[in-house]
């Protein structure tokens, strides 16, 4: 059989396009750097979206929903906001067949206007914390796209909030970090993710402290999977978002935003897919078991669907594929491209024996289990699959991690992944030294591997990389 995809090892970026389109995941859209989200990709960004909606609840935010549009005179009022952004900004000047009195700005994110709202709404210290949320698309122009890793216009979440004062600030934004964006990166994609701090030089644009999410794709490269911002009081100053203190003094809030985005896909597909397709970690698939009618004969149709049945009654996300008129090899290379955790095929044959097959995407293994046990041989595999796709993405980090004490061997070694070296060997100007030859400092850490209040604690590790 000739092979669907271009193999990783022979060019990887070609194997991930290859990936996106036999996968039916996302198109390129009409105009340059936006894409069409295809079902089966959409499918697994709303499997996100739950996962994650559910633990920012639980954390205590609030989903809302602000305008598209926002005034330009707004970005202007927060001068390094608009300074960080100004290069990837889309600005309409006609509207309706006329020019505008004032350009409006494309959202590329909204600190600016939801600033605006919560300078109305907040009032006096009993009505913080306000805690945000928004499901929403933004635009960012982009100079060199790439289905779900960079796109001019994406989806994403943006959490907003306001504080009384800079410690619960600070400790909302790490809640956020490890209770929302860690425990689901971790447990849910199954993506072992480094916890760290951004450098002034990567922080967002008029934030205070930057924490970041840092993935290892499988060509050894980074991808900032997700961020939490404190923006100490830049934004309540710019925006007077000010509240009256339990001692009647009139104080500015502590603000911090926070976000992942569709960028998730593409991580998704770089850490676990393979050379015949996606692997989707069983936790995170619309689909978890696809039940596959092998070829037509007496009962193996309503067999199908009893297991399909069973299988959805026992809380397990199903699929049916009974279509006999289509050849089984192409459907099952098409199970295989689409990442379902695990197949059930149903046969004459091996109905005949009182079995079905179960097959493993992880490892492609094939085993005949009694159709009474399937139910419990698929779960079985669900939970071990789970772990497994995130135990080799952790292999890969720990095996392409090397400790290096110069800037040059940290250069070097990121040609195949990830440095780790003083951040005292590094500093600003090493910093810059290495941005020149397309190595970043992906973040800081600890000794300990935790994450540091400021980039002025003693013995910081930075870790460097060539990144997405």
């Amino acid at each position: 059989m000739a092979r669907v995809l271009t193999p990783r090892a022979e060019d990887f970026p070609r194997w991930y396009q290859d990936l996106i389109a036999k996968a039916q995941l996302a198109d390129n859209g009409p105009v340059r750097g936006t894409m069409v989200i295809r079902p089966a990709g959409y499918a697994i960004w709303e499997r996100m979206q739950s996962e994650m909606d559910n633990r920012i609840k639980a954390a205590g935010a609030e989903n809302a929903y602000f305008p598209l549009f926002i005034p330009e005179s707004y970005l202007r009022r927060e001068a390094e906001h608009v300074e960080g952004f100004s290069p990837e900004l889309a600005v309409v000047t006609h509207g309706g067949g006329k020019q505008l009195a004032e350009p409006v700005v494309v959202r590329p994110t909204s600190e600016t206007v939801i600033g605006e709202f919560m300078a109305k709404w907040v009032d006096s210290y009993r009505d913080l914390p306000l805690l945000l949320n928004q499901w929403a698309n933004v635009v960012r122009w982009e100079l060199r796209p790439r289905v779900f890793l960079r796109t001019s216009e994406f989806l994403w979440q943006e959490g907003h909030t306001a504080h009384a004062d800079e410690a619960d600030a600070r400790a909302y934004a790490r809640r956020i970090l490890h209770e929302v964006y860690e425990d689901f990166m971790v447990n849910v994609l199954g993506i072992p993710v480094l916890v760290g701090r951004k450098t002034a030089r990567e922080r967002f644009a008029g934030a205070t402290s930057t924490y970041t999410l840092e993935g290892m794709m499988a060509d050894g490269k980074a991808l900032q999977l997700g961020t939490s911002h404190e923006l100490g009081q830049n934004f309540a100053r710019a925006f007077d978002i000010t509240y009256t203190s339990a001692e009647r003094a009139v104080e500015h809030a502590w603000t911090t935003s926070w976000g992942v985005s569709t960028r998730m896909l593409g991580g998704l597909i770089m850490v676990h897919g393979d050379d015949n397709g996606l692997r989707v970690p069983p936790r995170l698939a619309p689909v978890q078991a696809y039940v596959m009618v092998v070829k037509a004969g007496d009962g193996v149709a309503e067999a199908a669907a009893k297991l399909r049945d069973a299988l959805r009654d026992a809380g397990v996300r199903v699929g049916l594929d009974d279509r006999v008129d289509t050849p089984f090899g192409r459907r099952a290379v098409d199970a295989e491209l689409k990442g379902y955790p695990v197949r059930v095929e149903v046969g004459p044959r091996d109905l005949a024996a009182g079995n079905a097959v179960l097959v493993r995407r992880t490892d492609g293994s094939k085993t005949p289990v009694p159709v009474a046990d399937v139910v419990g041989a698929v779960r079985d595999a669900l939970d071990a699959d789970q772990q497994r796709l995130y135990d080799e993405a952790l292999a890969l980090r720990q095996a392409r991690t090397v400790e290096v004490g110069t800037l040059a061997d940290a250069v070097a070694a990121a040609a195949t992944g990830w440095a780790r070296v003083p951040w005292s060997v590094v500093g600003p100007a090493g910093e810059a030294e290495v941005n020149a030859q397309g190595v970043t400092v992906r973040c800081l850490l600890r000794p300990d591997g935790s994450v540091p209040d400021s980039d002025d604690e003693p013995d910081l590790v930075a870790v460097l990389a060539r990144s997405y």
